[in-house]
């Protein structure tokens, strides 16, 4: 009886927490910045393609206006400054808030502007204002992240916020994409761009009211004088280290912003090889950025741990140029410090999770389109029912069951679920390239083609559908995971910097591994890479399973 009794007191405590949890202003944010992330992300770079289309603009000019796509790819080369630097007049929002807010109305601007102007007859205006809501986007999505790891806490854990966030940028994604595309039919692209300028522009306004938690404790214990005290690395160390990661990352930037601005500005004769510039420039972005970065940290972090190469008395600031160096090496070099040395080892672990997991979804999608129109022979139509709809709702779902799981099973068994499901479900596609019979009997016996051929579709539609849904559900679940994964090893003081790189690792790989996929599609065939792509997920799961028993030996000692 008593036992009964306690679990039932348990069970009503579990609940009585969920609503609570659910019910907080935070949670209600979050769920408000995912939206506020998806909606110019779709609208950007997927909707966008569709409008230029329309007004008759050619290929290779929709390429080049698609390169503000590297905006995202590589928004933690300016997160620093987010960190840092305070907007004139926004300042009293708060450390995250003023820039979410600004974000949000630019972009809302920039849509507003953007819907005003002919594609065709204003490529230029139009092509800039598309740039400047990307970069506006990638910063806001950077803040947003940093925003989620800041107001975490007991009455709004991390993988909540994690999963009402993806819940969010998914409606949004179906608002941005298959909605706006039937707007757009009815209605034509400019009141859709208007209307969804608008959109933004009352997000921003909402944005204001947010929580803010200005967490500056990291910032505090290694301020302008803390970083002169006894026992902090030496003035002249720091500053060599400074120099050496600053030139590395300007370097990418430069490289990035070259590549950029020579593909929309130069003839078509004479702009740079895209497929060329990223199998000869991207390694070198990665090291430059990430990879010798990280090194420096470790080392630096060990030297101060060491107690080497550090102040035995107090140095103080004496010139304008000392004070640079300890603002500069606070906004580029401590974040990196910081995760290096709580990590310690186990960096690597986590860097190759980090740049594998999600590794079979980014480096497979560019080419799903070819797959179903190409070999499989679907329509747009079918494939906009079966992806934009279907599958977005499929999304949703698993982002849904992600939360779940994280809630009962914990967030490594979420992780390790998710990274297992993700590899698997390249099994679904291999059937789909040999006829599909597995899929339409699978739809058959569960009665998923019966309920197709009700709303108009046939077996042909069921099988497409019946894959697509089970890699989305996949992929929710996983993203949500990840999203709480890397959330939860972001320092508080640091998020913006620490988050923007560990997210831009995700989609790495899988973006310089795309032109061997490619090959690898033409010289095999699409069966032959499902399988490989399947064996790559397995790598992640190895990988999960492996921090998964690390965590546990650390909460363990």
């Amino acid at each position: 009886m008593a036992t009964a009794a306690a679990k039932r007191s348990v069970k009503t405590s579990v609940w009585t927490r969920a609503r609570l949890v659910l019910a907080n202003p935070k949670t209600g944010y979050m769920t408000l910045f995912g939206f506020g992330s998806g909606l110019p992300y779709a609208l950007l770079l997927g909707t966008l393609t569709a409008w230029l289309s329309d007004a008759k603009v050619d290929l290779e000019t929709m390429g080049v206006i698609s390169l503000i796509g590297l905006a995202y790819a590589f928004k933690f080369l300016w997160s620093p400054l987010l960190d840092r630097l305070s907007l004139p007049g926004l300042k009293k929002l708060g450390r995250r808030k003023q820039w979410i807010v600004a974000a949000q109305f630019l972009l809302g601007i920039m849509l507003l502007a953007m819907a005003q102007m002919d594609p065709l007859n204003a490529i230029g205006m139009f092509s800039l204002c598309a740039g400047i809501g990307a970069f506006a986007s990638a910063t806001q999505d950077i803040v947003i992240d940093a925003w989620r790891v800041d107001v975490a806490g007991e009455d709004a854990p991390v993988d909540t916020l994690s999963t009402v966030y993806q819940l969010g940028y998914r409606a949004a994604v179906l608002l941005g994409g298959a909605i706006a595309l039937f707007m757009a039919d009815a209605w034509g692209w400019v009141p859709v761009y208007s209307l969804m300028g608008c959109v933004m522009l009352a997000l921003g306004g909402l944005s204001i009211f947010a929580p803010e938690n200005d967490v500056v404790a990291a910032a505090v214990a290694h301020d302008a004088d803390a970083l002169r005290q006894p026992g902090h690395l030496d003035p002249k160390v720091r500053a060599a280290a400074l120099g050496l990661v600053g030139t590395f990352w300007a370097v990418s930037l430069g490289l990035v912003l070259y590549y950029m601005i020579a593909s929309l500005a130069l003839p078509k004769e004479l702009r740079p090889d895209s497929t060329a510039f990223i199998k000869g420039q991207g390694p070198v972005i990665v090291l430059a950025t990430v990879v010798i970065p990280a090194i420096i940290a470790a080392v630096l972090a060990k030297w101060e741990r060491e107690g080497r190469h550090v102040l035995s008395a107090v140095e103080p600031a004496r010139t304008g140029a000392d004070r640079a160096l300890d603002h500069g090496y606070r906004a580029l070099i401590l974040p990196l410090i910081d995760i290096m040395g709580r990590l310690g080892w186990a960096a690597v672990l986590v860097m190759a999770l980090v740049l594998t997991y999600r590794l079979t979804d980014t480096i497979w999608g560019s080419f799903a389109s070819p797959f179903y129109l190409d070999e499989l022979g679907y329509t747009k139509s079918e494939m906009a029912v079966a992806s934009k709809f279907f599958g977005v709702g499929a999304l949703m779902l698993g982002v849904t069951l992600g939360g779940v799981c994280m809630a009962w099973l914990g967030r490594m068994a979420t992780m390790t679920l998710g990274a297992l499901t993700a590899a698997l479900t390249n099994l679904l596609y291999a059937d789909l390239s040999t006829g599909g019979h597995v899929m339409a009997a699978t739809a058959r016996a569960t009665g998923f083609t019966w309920a197709v051929e009700h709303l108009g579709g046939d077996e042909r539609m069921a099988k497409l559908m019946l894959a697509i849904g089970g890699e989305n559900i996949a992929g929710g679940l996983a993203g949500t995971a990840l999203v709480a994964y890397l959330s939860s090893i972001t320092s508080k003081g640091y998020s913006a910097v620490q988050y923007a790189l560990l997210s831009s690792l995700t989609f790495l790989v899988g973006t310089l591994g795309r032109g061997a996929l490619g090959q690898m599609i033409e010289s095999q065939g699409y069966t032959a890479v499902f399988y490989f792509t399947t064996w790559l997920g397995f790598i992640a799961v190895a990988l999960c399973v492996l921090e998964w028993m690390r965590e546990k030996r650390v909460k363990a000692a």
